[in-house]
């Protein structure tokens, strides 16, 4: 029988995807800020991200000089906006310590903001020619499976498993080869739901499939109720149609994004704006939105939304390190989602 290696790589060669857009053309910055956009997002969400922002920021320097708003407005619905103030802040690191090209120390990568283990070992053996074993979401789906790994693959001594399962795996011959077939065997065939068995190049000898448990693996995170937070955004809409944004601080929930003001109730944020120049009677009307839900990796946050129209813009609010009038359509800035779902959602509340 072939090696596991062996078989991967003559199934990639008749059936792998190869036209990916980080795939064509490839660079070491292509292919650095496409590991960074596939962390926990799906290849079909990240191609349209990946040629906007490529088509705009083509390359280390340009990323690095970039205003990070603009960073940001190109990221924006792509969401774990930390990847794009780390992939912001690399680049200028870059320029700064190593001439604006990609290190091929996999230390030094590791060093850099946003670029952990598996994402410095594929970049490296994907741009660099190196090998490095890499252990993605996809990677530990397979060798978990293969292997019928019985327990969660994120608890501490099972990656330490994995790891060493994937290195002993993976070829001194072909390493980008065989790196860019198991992550795409995970992506396309060894699928989370409803797996694609008879096309697998490794089914033989696959212990989940012998003992008919793809379905249970790999064993999934112990669950936790997640803890809910509420928070009141204020809408605010002036007679020009623009909406009164806040810039977020760099780190934290929505780091460095422009969002709606926000406070324990609707009173505390208009009483906090009227500190920053508005009048008691500068509202014209105001309305009580449906309750938003915004879900994150740790907590659930419920977004009860109150809309306000105003006839007054006062200057103090112009300051643009703070505040911003913000018209859709109009102006690259990076926004927070429920920004972008409450504006769409506007019009049905006319």
């Amino acid at each position: 029988m072939m090696t596991f290696a062996d078989r991967l790589l003559h199934w990639w060669d008749s059936d792998g995807r190869k036209d990916l857009p980080w795939q064509v053309d490839k660079t070491p910055y292509r292919v650095w800020l496409s590991e960074v956009m596939l962390q926990q997002t799906q290849v079909s969400t990240v191609i349209p991200y990946f040629h906007r922002f490529v088509q705009q920021l083509p390359d280390v320097p340009t990323l690095a000089h970039a205003d990070l708003d603009a960073v940001l407005h190109l990221w924006t619905g792509l969401g774990y906006y930390a990847r794009a103030r780390n992939l912001h802040r690399a680049a200028q690191l870059l320029m700064r310590d190593h001439h604006g090209q990609l290190p091929h120390d996999i230390q030094s990568l590791i060093a850099l903001p946003g670029i952990g283990r598996s994402t410095a070992h594929a970049i490296a053996t994907l741009a660099l020619g190196q090998r490095a074993a890499i252990l993605d979401g996809n990677v530990k789906r397979v060798l978990t499976r293969w292997q019928a790994i019985d327990a969660w693959p994120g608890q501490p001594a099972i990656e330490r498993a994995l790891w060493q399962l994937a290195d002993e795996l993976t070829p001194h011959a072909r390493a980008a080869d065989y790196t860019q077939a198991i992550m795409d065997l995970g992506a396309t065939c060894c699928t989370r739901r409803r797996p694609q068995c008879v096309r697998c190049p490794v089914t033989e000898d696959c212990r989940a499939r012998q003992q008919a448990r793809t379905g249970a693996l790999p064993a999934r995170k112990p669950r936790r109720a997640l803890p809910e937070r509420t928070t009141r955004m204020l809408i605010i809409e002036n007679a020009d149609g623009a909406f009164l944004l806040e810039h977020r601080p760099p780190t934290g929930l929505w780091g460095g994004l422009w969002s709606f003001p926000e406070g324990a109730s609707a009173d505390a944020v208009v009483d906090s704006l009227r500190q920053l120049g508005f009048a008691a009677d500068d509202a014209i009307s105001q309305r009580d939105l449906p309750e938003l839900t915004h879900t994150f990796t740790h907590f659930r946050l419920r977004i009860s939304p109150t809309r306000l129209r105003v006839d007054s813009t006062p200057l103090r609010l112009m300051e643009p390190s703070r505040f911003v009038w913000y018209k859709p359509g109009t102006q690259q800035i990076g926004l927070s989602r429920p920004v972008t779902r409450l504006l769409d959602a506007l019009p049905d509340y006319e």
